[in-house]
């Protein structure tokens, strides 16, 4: 694995573990009204896009990081949705 390949995982696990915490709290507390819908929409919709940008540039780092990243949003999402 090269450099570059390196910083990219370690970048995209640092920004991506920046959301764990909203996660767990939201979880937690069963609490998430104090989250936009909009903003998570939003972010969703630019994750998914910079998802399909690392799959048409085979770029595992920007994969990895923006498949977590969705799946972490789609369960505030869905817990927003249940408990709102």
């Amino acid at each position: 694995m090269d450099t570059v390949t390196v910083l990219g995982l370690v970048a995209g696990s640092l920004t991506t573990l920046s959301f764990a915490p909203q996660v767990a709290r939201a979880w937690r507390t069963g609490s998430t009204a104090d989250l936009s819908l909009l903003m998570l929409v939003v972010f969703l919709a630019g994750v998914l896009l910079w998802l399909a940008y690392g799959v048409v540039r085979a770029d595992p780092a920007i994969i990895a990081a923006n498949a977590v990243t969705a799946a972490l949003i789609g369960l505030l999402l869905s817990l927003k949705q249940k408990n709102g």
